[in-house]
C-alpha cells in the first residue's frame, strides 16, 4: 500500500502523452539532452583550464619554495 503499482505509472504516461503529443515530448527530450552535453562539455573544459592543485595538509604553513619546507617527520635528515 501506499506505492504506486506499474499500473499506475502507465495510466499516467498515457496521461502525459495524450495531454502532450510526442512532439512536444521528443522535443523537449531532445533539448534536455543537449543542455546536459553542453554542460558536461563546459565542465570538462573548466578542469582542463585549472591547473591540478596539489592537497596541501592544513596544518602546515604555504611555503612558495619546496627547498625551504621543512622535512616530514618520517624523512628527518640523518647524518
Amino acid at each position: 500500500m501506499g506505492g504506486l503499482s506499474i499500473w499506475h505509472w502507465l495510466i499516467v504516461l498515457v496521461i502525459v502523452v495524450l495531454i502532450f503529443g510526442t512532439k512536444r515530448l521528443t522535443g523537449g527530450a531532445k533539448d534536455l539532452g543537449s543542455a546536459v552535453k553542453e554542460f558536461k562539455k563546459a565542465m570538462k573544459d573548466d578542469a582542463e583550464a585549472k591547473p591540478e592543485s596539489k592537497v596541501t595538509d592544513p596544518n602546515q604553513p604555504a611555503v612558495s619554495d619546496p627547498a625551504k619546507q621543512p622535512p616530514a617527520d618520517d624523512q628527518t635528515p640523518r647524518g
